[in-house]
């Protein structure tokens, strides 16, 4: 089951409290203090981790609480420390505080982490209270209670390329085509209910990561259909790859599908329209879509391109189209 967003309580473990005692051994003439000093509290930490994709795991336990610290013991003896507790989550996890409303940490890379609730202090034992003027101190204090917090975790694939559109466009079908993975395929809206991430070949040294996102429909940006559980994770990628189907089952104008799509995407993030685009005109081997193509190249005054997953038409193409857009904005970001 892939889950993109969950909500969970955390708290570090509280630390042990401060020991009260002297030192009393035969033969011994005077004592002194020897209560040691209390361990810290284990610290809860969300750590990006290759290789988990989902944070379902996360979805059927709500409350995650580190141990506490051992109490300190006479022989000047300190409580054992408690051990952190790790979660484990994707990389492209945000990590947010549910009550403040103010992100923690965005876990974008492996290996990136946050301390989500820290673990308390321990407390002093009276050994730390001697003084030259207090010689038999009696005082002790307990250990500090861990920090305590309401988060969300909310998933954003990661991918260099994302695959929009509206449902039924061929998404799917052209993640199944140039990558490994499987999608559910099916002839009915919203087949995608979450995004499935596939890594294309370009050459035997390169690849890169591409994303089929579930569809959306007018609305979106105020939350219809999938709305933001599409919208969310389309940020992530840096290259838009937009289908657009030349005959749609419901019998919409693919000119005006197309401009709807790249409406609720400024309406959403006006970062988003303004990022690399390649539209490519899906199932060409329908009757009406090389004049669906030169419409939109003509209205959109650059190059549309054509593709078939089902006869294979085009898909070297729109790889190498990719490949180059992906070289550009390296050598930008240089």
């Amino acid at each position: 089951m892939f889950v993109d967003r969950v909500q969970i309580f955390v708290e570090g473990g509280g630390g042990g409290a401060g020991c009260v005692s002297f030192r009393r051994e035969k033969y011994v003439p005077r004592g002194g203090p020897d209560g040691g000093n209390g361990g810290h509290g284990g610290s809860v930490i969300i750590v990006a981790e290759e290789g988990v994709d989902s944070l379902a795991g996360l979805s059927q336990r709500k409350h995650w609480r580190a141990e506490p610290g051992r109490p300190g013991q006479s022989g000047n003896s300190h409580g054992r420390g408690a051990e952190d507790l790790v979660i484990r989550v994707p990389p492209g996890t945000t990590v947010i505080d549910a009550d403040g409303k103010f992100i923690l940490k965005d876990l974008v890379r492996a290996g990136e982490q946050v301390v989500a609730a820290h673990g308390g202090r321990g407390g002093f034992g009276n050994t730390h209270y001697k003084s030259s003027t207090n010689r038999a101190p009696r005082q002790s204090t307990p250990g500090e209670d861990g920090e305590r917090r309401n988060l969300i975790l909310e998933l954003k694939a990661i991918a260099d390329v994302g695959l929009v559109g509206k449902p039924n466009a061929g998404k799917s079908t052209l993640l199944s085509r140039l990558s490994r993975a499987r999608p559910e395929i099916a002839d009915y809206p919203f087949t995608t209910k979450f995004p499935n991430l596939g890594r294309v070949a370009i050459d035997a040294d390169r690849s890169f990561v591409l994303a089929d996102i579930p569809g959306l429909i007018e609305g979106a940006s105020e939350g219809y259909g999938l709305g933001h559980e599409f919208l969310r994770h389309i940020e992530r990628a840096g290259i838009l790859v937009h289908l657009v189907e030349p005959s749609p089952t419901d019998g919409s104008d693919p000119i005006e599908n197309y401009s709807a799509i790249r409406h609720e995407l400024e309406a959403y993030n006006q970062q988003l329209v303004v990022r690399p685009e390649i539209v490519v005109v899906s199932k060409s081997e329908l009757p009406g879509a090389a004049e669906v193509r030169a419409e939109l190249s003509r209205r959109l005054g650059r190059e549309v391109l054509a593709i078939s997953a089902v006869t294979g038409q085009g898909l070297n193409d729109l790889v190498f189209a990719i490949a180059r857009e992906l070289d550009a904005d390296q050598a930008h970001a240089r």
